[in-house]
């Protein structure tokens, strides 16, 4: 699987966060979206969680055999020679 290197377009999820944020402001009830508002966002959203979720499959699979049995040694003096 290879990461893709396209640069992903999340305007949509940008403007409905803005519409969000300005609803908020002036205490509106309720969001509303255009057929074609929602569509964007969804598809947005889809091929971005599909993105993230192809590029997690990816990283564990490159660092899946990276653990080491390192050994990590801990000396406690009760705070002597502090400084």
């Amino acid at each position: 699987m290879s990461t893709q290197s396209e640069p992903l377009n999340t305007s949509a999820i940008q403007n409905f966060i803005q519409q969000v944020k300005n609803a908020e402001a002036s205490q509106a009830r309720e969001v509303k979206l255009t057929m074609s508002q929602a569509k964007n966002l969804a598809f947005t959203l889809g091929i971005t969680m599909s993105r993230l979720h192809g590029e997690l499959e990816l990283f564990v699979k490159e660092n899946a055999g990276s653990s080491t049995n390192e050994v990590i040694e801990v000396q406690l003096n009760g705070g002597n020679n502090w400084k």
